[in-house]
């Protein structure tokens, strides 16, 4: 997709964003990158950018920026696999991951996503649109007015100040888009959630995913809970945390 393109979708409203929120730019198309930085930094950002796998990799295990925009083909190293290394990496296992990518067939999302992203946005698109998908993911990190920091329900345990999760007392390895869904489900017990309410609650208004998502995330979840009947599927709804514990 052309700069000028790009340029023309800038929002062009004051910035808005936290003061020295560090973007990290994995993407190889340069005249891409450019009008990113240039867009992410009017909008208040401070914004890094790396041109392959690799160095998007080291700049992110050294840098450990606050959220992370990371092309899929990427030369040196595929951003599925700089996603792995990140997601199994303990200083950058809860960066958030919004892959960018032409490719927009659906196995390549549910893969991107099993892999640990937490947003997904198929080029072309618009740099206005991107800003709002990265706001609402920050939204949704950043919380505002919010419930008991330390939820607890059938032994499991999570704790948002500390950002982290416990099943019997022992420490679940999950990802930013995995504890919120796991958070969401957990402060209701009982409620049956849509598969959207649960994608709005895991990474934020208005972000466009496919159904399927969620049931990749939910197959995750429970394999790592470790007890499959924890989440139950409501038939022609979605799914909801079971309310009292099975007999």
């Amino acid at each position: 997709m052309g700069g000028t393109a790009l340029a023309a979708a800038s929002s062009g409203t004051p910035a808005t964003a936290t003061a020295r929120t560090r973007v990290l730019v994995i993407e190889d198309e340069r005249a891409l990158t450019d009008v990113l930085a240039y867009n992410l930094q009017r909008e208040g950002y401070e914004a890094v950018l790396a041109h392959d796998g690799q160095e998007g990799l080291r700049k992110a295990q050294t840098l450990l920026p606050d959220l992370i925009l990371l092309d899929l083909m990427l030369p040196t190293m595929s951003g599925l696999d700089v996603c792995r290394e990140l997601r199994s990496g303990e200083r950058t296992r809860d960066i958030p991951i919004i892959m960018i990518t032409a490719k927009a067939e659906e196995t390549d999302q549910v893969v991107g996503f099993k892999m640990g992203a937490d947003d997904y946005v198929t080029k072309p698109f618009s740099v206005k649109v991107l800003l709002e998908r990265i706001k609402a993911l920050q939204r949704r990190l950043d919380g505002g007015a919010e419930p008991a920091d330390v939820v607890e329900h059938l032994h499991v345990r999570i704790d948002r100040l500390r950002h982290r999760a416990y099943m019997d007392d022992q420490e679940l390895d999950l990802t930013p888009t995995e504890f919120r869904l796991l958070e969401c489900l957990l402060r209701q017990p009982g409620r049956a959630f849509s598969r959207h309410q649960l994608m709005d609650a895991a990474i934020g208004e208005g972000a466009i995913v496919l159904e399927r998502t969620i049931d990749v995330h939910i197959k995750t979840l429970r394999r790592k809970l470790g007890q499959m009947d924890l989440i139950e599927t409501v038939r022609g709804v979605g799914y909801r945390f079971r309310e009292r514990s099975p007999e």
